[in-house]
């Protein structure tokens, strides 16, 4: 039976029902490549901020690195030991590492000074795995209390970083309005696959804030990009690029950083050839008109207006 409650089931229905015009007129071979934060990157097909991928193999998110660094992307690190973040940026690989919302602001501003130090390119705090299920503060092993953060709180660590800082977990307007008050260099719509229930799914309320930001700062999306198609379908709708988690996760474990490669530049050719299907030139010429949404996920067989009452000739009837 459907888990009709789950985010990440709502959040992979929604993908799905989104459906895309084909255009031929003018179309060339497509350039995949994206500029961040200065940098230049092959692929707009990032790494997720995960942690403890030493399950998956020996090396962790070291091997993830390398087979990042070979794909031409970008490497996000998530929580871990100094040691481990050092290890990854001493791969090569341009790397951004998120840090858990501490209920010391000390260890938050000594993470950022450490991950400066040895090379990180950008850093962030993860905003949305301050509580439990609960709604009380949560600790991480028991041993790594977390807590929530003010907007003065959060505004201080962005005063603190001498490199571009990231806030991952912004999920509603309200968020990336106080994300652009505060200075922050980007953001992650993310859900933090299906922490809450019945979270909306981060396209849904993609174009709202992407109206809002008004291209002043990249929008990241994560949670749920398994495909190539996917990341074609959250740039179309504004993402300057996307993360992907649990779908390299299997790679990692089968072959390391050589199938992660591998997967990253299927997913790449993937994005590509939908590109070129429907004359993209480039990831910066990406047209939300070109989706359309399927009527039959809905049971009023009619699309949410909240995806189609800005749009001009898109809308179903």
């Amino acid at each position: 039976m459907t888990q009709t409650h789950d985010s990440n089931i709502i959040t992979r229905n929604y993908f799905d029902s989104l459906l895309l015009e084909m255009r031929h007129f003018d179309a060339v071979i497509p350039d995949t490549s994206f500029t961040l934060f200065g940098e230049k990157f092959k692929t707009p097909i990032m790494m997720a901020a995960l942690s403890h991928l030493n399950k998956c193999h020996p090396a962790g998110l070291e091997e993830m690195a390398r087979g990042a660094l070979a794909a031409g992307a970008v490497m996000w690190s998530g929580m871990g030991e100094d040691e481990e973040i050092e290890r990854i940026c001493k791969t090569g690989a341009k790397t951004i590492k998120i840090i858990k919302p501490h209920f010391d602001n000390a260890e938050i501003l000594r993470e950022i000074a450490w991950a400066e130090k040895v090379g990180c390119f950008a850093v962030g705090v993860d905003i949305d795995h301050a509580f439990n299920g609960s709604g009380q503060y949560d600790n991480i092993f028991g041993t790594v209390p977390l807590s929530g953060k003010t907007t003065e709180e959060l505004a201080s660590f962005v005063k603190a970083s001498n490199v571009p800082f990231i806030i991952k977990g912004v999920l509603s307007t309200k968020d990336a309005k106080k994300c652009l008050d505060i200075g922050v260099a980007g953001i992650v719509v993310s859900h933090h696959h299906g922490l809450m229930d019945y979270a909306v799914p981060p396209l849904a309320v993609l174009h709202d804030i992407c109206r809002l930001i008004k291209g002043k700062i990249p929008i990241f999306v994560d949670c749920g990009i398994e495909s190539g198609m996917d990341a074609y379908k959250a740039m179309a709708l504004g993402a300057t690029a996307v993360s992907v988690g649990r779908a390299m996760m299997g790679p990692l474990t089968d072959g390391g950083a050589t199938a992660v490669t591998q997967k990253i530049n299927e997913m790449t050719a993937q994005l590509a050839g939908t590109m070129a299907r429907t004359a993209v030139p480039n990831v910066n010429s990406m047209d939300r008109t070109v989706i359309h949404y399927s009527h039959k996920i809905t049971r009023s067989g009619k699309p949410p207006t909240s995806m189609w009452n800005h749009d001009k000739g898109s809308q179903p009837k």
